[in-house]
């Protein structure tokens, strides 16, 4: 290095590298700004992220140089970055997202920078559990396997009571749906308090699933601090319900594993509400695809995470949501240019990719043909908003899931079901904005 050199960054630039088995790789998409070169653009993505400093330094011990991350495969905007693996701490997502999505997103020579996705090496994804039931566990549970896992939130999305949020839970129920959701902002407010809404639902669902025969759960939504996070999901648990649902963006990713970690004791599965993610995903040139975030929390071991529905109310594209799907659920997963890195999961379990926002029944085909039928499917105001009521609304929606697993068209499976014929009548095959 001359000692003239006042900049290093070239130094973390390799074209010509061939990333190591146990090498962790980041995708990132940049844009440099005025005056800065993709070549020092590039230079400060791998630089900042790992070993380096805005200058040469007087004291370099030897180990620095094999802990650089290298810059080593550039494609127009986009840049692959190659990280030796014992820049990070096994076990700590904090630790991670403070290297590959820390100080960079704030450095002046970038005009944008967006965190595509990231491939895992093997010993790093173990020590992480993952999901701790997966898609078929709770398929084992539920005893479902021919169709996506049903649910729906009490609409509007807060101000009910505890008693009037758990009578709409048990319509719910009995016109078919698997469960019941808390919304992202409902959590335990004076109107609602999570502790006589969780014993009012527990006795709703006791009473749905005598008089149904089936198993009837809930996503009841514990998020808080930390510790009071804890007495939330000891009561689901000692009121027998299978899952908890946490806002993961909102507490955290350290709050998150904590969490894994008590409810994998209690045996109870986590449904992950994405609340917030639009504040790094939706700018398409700069932040953190939501591939990445649901490749951060099953990693950490949510066993379903919200994705979207690429025809309902909220941002995401069908080929984002697929992308995604495949992240979540395929053991191997092939890489999709500038959209998906490679991951080989190994000995973690598959998730439940989770769509919702502004689905109704005759939205139900474009589902299935968007995801398969490994999805929990999310109606909310598409039952509750029916010309009949809740139950009919949920009634509607299976019977559209009935006819499009027998490949028939809901408009001709409608003339024999009421429901379903009901809900076409109002809401046809619209796509909400």
């Amino acid at each position: 290095m001359s000692e003239k050199k006042v900049e290093w960054y070239h130094d973390f630039i390799d074209l010509k590298y061939k990333p190591k088995a146990n090498d962790l790789k980041v995708l990132y998409y940049f844009e440099p700004a005025k005056g800065i070169t993709k070549e020092d653009a590039i230079g400060r993505i791998a630089s900042e992220s790992s070993t380096g400093t805005w200058t040469t330094l007087f004291t370099m011990p030897p180990r620095m140089k094999k802990l650089m991350a290298t810059a080593y495969k550039l494609d127009g905007n986009f840049v692959q970055v190659a990280y030796p693996l014992d820049l990070w701490e096994k076990g700590s997502m904090p630790q991670l997202l403070s290297g590959i999505a820390g100080n960079i997103f704030g450095m002046k020579a970038l005009k944008n920078l967006r965190l595509v996705d990231v491939t895992l090496p093997e010993e790093y994804i173990k020590s992480f559990p993952g999901p701790n039931l997966g898609i078929d566990g709770l398929r084992k549970y539920f005893k479902v396997y021919e169709r996506p896992l049903t649910g729906a939130v009490p609409k509007p999305k807060v101000g009910f009571s505890a008693e009037e949020h758990a009578k709409i839970g048990y319509e719910t129920w009995m016109g078919g749906f698997d469960l019941v959701k808390d919304d992202e902002n409902l959590t335990s407010q004076k109107f609602n308090n999570f502790y006589k809404r969780v014993q009012l639902m527990s006795k709703m669902r006791d009473k749905a699933e005598k008089e149904t025969g089936e198993i009837k759960d809930a996503l009841l939504n514990i998020t808080a601090e930390t510790e009071e996070m804890k007495k939330r999901a000891k009561l689901l648990h000692d009121n027998g319900w299978k899952y908890a649902m946490i806002d993961v963006v909102t507490c955290g990713t350290a709050a998150v594993q904590t969490m894994r970690k008590v409810l994998g004791d209690y045996h109870m599965a986590i449904h992950a509400h994405r609340a917030m993610h639009a504040a790094f995903d939706r700018n398409p040139k700069h932040g953190i695809t939501m591939q990445f975030l649901a490749k951060m929390m099953k990693t950490i071991g949510v066993d379903e995470i919200h994705t979207g529905t690429g025809v309902g109310k909220l941002v995401g594209t069908q080929e984002e949501i697929k992308a995604i799907s495949s992240v979540l659920r395929d053991r191997n997963v092939k890489e999709r240019r500038h959209l998906i890195l490679e991951q080989n999961w190994h000995s973690i379990k598959p998730a439940f990719p989770v769509s919702s926002g502004g689905i109704h029944p005759g939205l139900v085909p474009d589902e299935i043909e968007i995801y398969g039928k490994d999805m929990v499917l999310l109606v909310s105001g598409g039952i509750h908003g029916h010309p009949k009521g809740t139950r009919a609304g949920a009634i509607a929606t299976m019977q559209a899931l009935e006819a499009t697993r027998k490949k028939i068209k809901l408009e001709e499976y409608a003339k024999s079901h009421p429901e379903l014929g009901q809900a076409l009548e109002k809401w046809g095959r619209m796509k909400p904005e």
